[in-house]
């Protein structure tokens, strides 16, 4: 089984090296790290350590840069990837899960998830969560409890799927077009990590018009979609 990590990076410089580090010590698959022309010297520390980097001349933002990842995954013929983000967040501990759980039970994607198993806070901060969740249920009939999470495993059909549609990006209302289209999607119960250096570019009023963006699409235009024949 050929596994690709890709590991999208903005601005992460003092998140990357225990990142990818982590990546290495827990598994022996495969990983590339999208560097999305950060500010910072992101490049300069994974330069520094040999670690397996791509460099975007411009920010292109973290669509492009996962499906830059998908592309590079298609054309060398990998049978998963999975997006694990650069912040220091995700677990690499959890990714052998993920692959099992398309390996073993044929899921077509497999979301790491904080609350599969565990009790979602009612919080401001999980606000948002809370409002796809139910989106994603009124138009799948389906559960996903943590759509947001940015640790997922795709398998062959899935990258394919994202190399010839260039709408779909690595967020919730692209859970909903795979379900539509009628891949099978699994959560696996994870832990995640606070952040910590840096900031979210998700800041309050960003969350806020993020939250709503994520639920009018799932709504008004992934729930249109047709199951592949």
């Amino acid at each position: 089984m050929k596994v690709l990590i890709i590991i999208p990076a903005y601005n992460e410089a003092l998140n990357i090296e225990k990142t990818v580090k982590d990546v290495i010590k827990n598994t022996n698959y495969d990983y590339l790290v999208i560097n999305d022309c950060s500010k910072d010297n992101t490049k300069e520390v994974c330069e520094k350590n040999g670690f397996n980097i791509v460099s975007l001349p411009i920010n292109y933002g973290l669509t492009s840069g996962i499906q830059l990842g998908m592309k590079y995954a298609y054309k060398y013929n990998y049978d998963i990837v999975i997006q694990f983000d650069g912040d220091g967040q995700h677990k690499a501990k959890y990714l052998k899960d993920l692959v099992e759980k398309i390996e073993k039970d044929k899921m077509d994607i497999a979301v790491g998830s904080r609350f599969k198993n565990k009790k979602k806070p009612f919080s401001a901060r999980m606000l948002g969560s809370r409002l796809i969740e139910l989106a994603i249920k009124i138009t799948t009939g389906k559960t996903i409890k943590d759509p947001t999470s940015g640790m997922r495993a795709y398998n062959k059909d899935a990258i394919k799927e994202f190399v010839t549609n260039s709408s779909l990006t690595p967020e919730p209302d692209t859970l909903v077009y795979m379900m539509k289209k009628g891949y099978k999607i699994e959560e696996v119960q994870v832990e995640m990590r606070d952040r910590e250096f840096g900031e979210s570019y998700l800041n309050p009023i960003k969350s806020i018009e993020y939250m709503i963006n994520m639920f009018f699409s799932i709504i008004f235009i992934r729930a249109i979609t047709r199951k592949k024949k």
